[in-house]
């Protein structure tokens, strides 16, 4: 039988079709035809020399062919919201999110102390240790907060003892964790700390020669000898008695030693501290180059505002909650003047002693502005005496229920240099009693803004709409 070959089938050797023929026209429909060709190309790229002995199988961690430095990058463009998310993706985000943090509140000392802060964030250069130096129930349902402070107390609390004296860390444990932060972050500039001792301070001092901002809490005389070697520090704020938490003595003996020592301080501020016009002195006289001071609820001596012509630099002076200005002032030949002095600001203090509000415009004559926020006590006599302060620009007043429009107008019209006025929330100021006098120099001011009695201009801005009345015709009967 003879043998005849046969012909392949169409299926075994199809014959190609120029119909169907179609040639990639770029990298991009290579990809679109073929999901898994980039992933082939990740798989042939080197990987660095720390992820060879990791296996890839079926999936990869992309960043991993990144380095330290690039990913840190990458993660600072990113925005501060995202911090938390990027440290759970995986440990390497968790360590590279924490090098890349500056400022943290520390909330656990156990932090602290275990060494655990430093090694999570080794480059710290703000800390906040006021919360974490308190020790409170936290499953309590009783919340104490005042200013930037909240505690939880426990039902059995005495409302006589000091809270926090309780309450606080013992000064050991504090001035441990402070050696511990000390030598993790060499490169500290700013830190909040409630209790510490000198032993403590001296070595934050050794170790952080750039700090420049410090926030001492419970602070005392002693504890001062700590920060004369801080060369570089800027800004600080001492607070000592704080009335119902704790209460620390910080006298003429802190701020001449504080003086000595932190000579290019440019803001201080003293809270709950006592002193005279000795320590004041020693402030003006050895830190030149202070522009700002704040008093809050201080306990001064009498006399102290004499000091304060000493600091010939001062450009800010701010008081704020303080029961009394200056009891016994002295004589106008011994007070002096601030001369490069520009801001006066008083908030929630009291106004009410004359003699103390007439020397602390003696002293502030060559202020340009002057801000009076809630205080009490600011009548028409004590505010006329005012007008020493010829070179007055701007004046903003704010609850002063008080003060009337008589009393206003005679310390405006002294003022020659006034350009911008704010009276707001001050209810014996009245439209109705505004003088043709006054009213010219408001039409002559830069900037006005009146609204001394919130009453009134809610009555006038509801005049017609038949709001404000009980029923009328938005409550008829149907």
């Amino acid at each position: 039988m003879p043998f005849r070959p046969q012909n392949p089938s169409p299926e075994s050797n199809p014959s190609p079709s120029p119909t169907k023929r179609r040639t990639a026209t770029g990298w991009s429909d290579l990809w679109a035809k073929s999901p898994k060709s980039l992933n082939q190309v990740f798989f042939a790229m080197p990987l660095p020399s720390h992820t060879k002995s990791q296996t890839l199988v079926s999936t990869v961690d992309r960043t991993l062919l990144l380095s330290d430095e690039t990913l840190l990058r990458i993660l600072s463009k990113l925005p501060v919201s995202q911090s938390l998310s990027n440290s759970l993706v995986c440990k390497r985000w968790l360590n590279l999110q924490g090098r890349l943090a500056r400022s943290i509140k520390v909330l656990d000392w156990g932090l602290v102390e275990s060494g655990r802060l430093i090694e999570r964030f080794p480059n710290l250069t703000h800390v906040d240790l006021s919360r974490s130096s308190v020790v409170s129930p936290r499953n309590s349902g009783i919340l104490l907060h005042r200013d930037d402070l909240s505690l939880h107390l426990s039902a059995g609390f005495s409302p006589i003892r000091r809270i926090l004296e309780e309450s606080l860390l013992s000064v050991d444990v504090i001035d441990r964790g402070l050696r511990l932060l000390a030598g993790g972050c060499p490169n500290l500039s700013k830190l909040v700390v409630v209790g510490a001792s000198e032993v403590g301070l001296v070595s934050v001092t050794e170790e952080c020669s750039t700090l420049q901002e410090l926030e001492l809490h419970r602070c005392s005389d002693d504890a001062l000898r700590g920060i004369v070697g801080c060369r570089n520090l800027q800004i600080l704020k001492l607070v000592g008695c704080v009335e119902g938490f704790y209460s620390e003595l910080v006298s003429d003996i802190g701020l001449t030693i504080l003086a000595q020592g932190c000579k290019r301080l440019v803001r201080l501020e003293l809270s709950g501290c006592e002193g005279s016009f000795d320590g004041i002195k020693a402030i003006g006289q050895c830190c030149q180059m202070l522009e700002e001071l704040t008093l809050c609820d201080h306990r001064m001596d009498g006399g102290w505002l004499a000091g304060l012509s000493y600091c010939e630099n001062l450009k800010t002076l701010r008081l704020q909650s303080c029961r009394t200005i200056d009891s016994n002032p002295g004589p106008d030949e011994h007070l002096g003047s601030c001369p490069a002095l520009e801001s006066l600001y008083m908030q929630k203090s009291h106004l009410r002693d004359k003699i103390g509000m007439r020397a602390l415009f003696l002293v502030c004559q060559t202020v340009k502005d002057i801000m009076i926020q809630n205080c009490w006590g600011l009548e028409d006599h004590i505010f006329s005496t005012a007008i020493f302060c010829r070179r007055v620009r701007f004046l903003s007043l704010e609850g002063s229920s008080l003060l009337t429009t008589q009393g206003l107008e005679l310390v405006l019209l002294s003022w020659q240099e006034l350009q911008s006025l704010q009276v707001t929330s001050c209810k014996s100021i009245r439209d109705s009693e505004i003088s043709p006098d006054l009213a010219t120099l408001f039409s002559s001011l830069k900037d006005l803004k009146w609204r001394p009695n919130t009453k009134t201009l809610l009555a006038a801005t509801l005049a017609g709409s038949g709001m404000g009345r009980k029923g009328g015709r938005f409550f008829k009967r149907a």
